[in-house]
C-alpha cells in the first residue's frame, strides 16, 4: 500500500501536468471504485469542472475542483495514468479526459479494486479524512507533540504508529523502519518511551519519511507506463522484508538476526538484540 512519501510524490509529479485543466468527460468502467456515489452522479458532478490544485492529506491524493474535490485512495494497488486518448490502461476503473493542446485521459487503474475515486463537496464528509491525525512531515510534529500522544496510549508501538487518528500517513513499512532506527521493540507499550527515547523515534519518523520521498522522486512517477512503480526503495529499508537477515547495524544474525512478528495481523520486522 502506498504511504506518505509515495502519495506525496505522486501529488509533486502530478500536479504540473494536470492544474488547470478541465475535465471534459468521465468515464466510470467499474462502479465500485466511486461507491458510494453512482457512475451517473460521479459524472454529472465532476464533468466541465478544472483541476485547481493536487494535495494530500495522509494517504489521500486530494485534486481540488472549481466546486468539491476528488478524493483518491490507492489502497493496495491503485495508481494513477495519464495517457494520451487513444492508449487504454489495463484495468481502469475510471478516466477522465483532460483538455489542452495535447488532450490526455487520467485514469485510475486497480487491478484489485480496492482502491477509491470519490467526489465530495466537503472533504469532512469523507470518514477516513475526518478521523485523521497529525502530519508527520508538519511543522505541528514535534518531539512534544509526539510525547503527548504517547503518553496518552498504552498500544505498542508499532501499533500507535500505524494508528492514522494519532500519525497521519505512516503504514507498515516506514513504522517499522522508523522503530528500528530509534532502537525501540516495536511491543514496547507507547507510555513506556522515556524522553530521550521520543527524541529518537521523532527523529527517525520524519528521517525516514524524508529518506523515502526523495527516493520516490529519483525517477519521479511516469504517469505514462501504467506498470511503473517506484524505485530504489529497497536501498534505504534496514529491517522490512528482511527476515533471518543479518542486522544491518549490530550484525546480529540468526536465529537472532532479524525477526518479523505479527501484529494485528500485519507483518513487524525488527532486530530483538538492538531494538529493546
Amino acid at each position: 500500500m502506498p504511504e506518505l512519501p509515495e502519495v506525496e510524490a505522486v501529488r509533486t509529479a502530478l500536479e504540473p501536468l494536470v492544474i488547470r485543466k478541465r475535465i471534459l468527460h468521465a468515464s466510470v468502467l467499474h462502479p465500485i471504485a466511486v461507491r458510494p456515489q453512482s457512475p451517473a452522479a460521479f459524472r454529472r458532478a465532476v464533468e466541465g469542472q478544472n483541476i485547481r490544485s493536487v494535495e494530500r492529506r495522509a494517504k489521500y491524493l486530494l485534486l481540488k475542483l472549481d466546486r468539491g474535490w476528488l478524493v483518491v485512495h490507492f489502497m493496495l494497488d491503485g495508481r494513477l495514468t495519464l495517457l494520451p486518448p487513444i492508449e487504454k490502461a489495463p484495468h481502469s476503473c475510471v478516466s477522465l479526459a483532460l483538455s489542452g493542446r495535447s488532450p490526455a485521459v487520467l485514469g485510475f487503474v486497480d487491478p484489485r479494486h480496492f482502491g477509491r475515486m470519490r467526489f465530495t463537496n466537503d472533504l469532512a464528509k469523507i470518514p477516513g479524512l475526518r478521523r485523521l491525525g497529525i502530519e508527520p512531515l508538519s511543522a505541528e510534529f514535534t518531539p512534544s507533540a509526539l510525547s503527548t500522544l504517547l503518553r496518552a496510549s498504552r498500544r505498542p508501538l508499532k501499533l500507535f504508529l500505524m494508528d492514522q487518528s494519532r500519525i497521519a500517513g505512516l503504514g507498515n513499512i516506514y513504522s517499522s523502519e522508523a522503530l528500528w532506527r530509534a532502537r525501540l521493540s516495536p511491543r514496547r507499550h507507547s507510555n513506556r518511551v522515556a524522553p530521550a527515547e521520543v527524541r529518537a523515534l521523532h527523529k527517525a519518523i520524519v528521517g525516514i519519511l524524508r529518506a523515502a520521498l526523495e527516493c520516490c522522486l529519483a525517477p519521479p512517477p511516469d504517469f505514462r507506463d501504467p506498470q511503473w512503480w517506484f524505485q530504489g526503495l529497497d536501498r534505504i529499508l534496514r529491517v522490512y522484508g528482511r527476515e533471518g537477515r543479518p542486522c544491518r547495524r549490530c550484525g546480529a544474525r540468526a536465529p537472532r538476526g532479524i525477526r518479523r512478528i505479527a501484529q494485528s495481523g500485519r507483518s513487524t520486522y525488527f532486530c530483538p538484540r538492538c531494538q529493546k
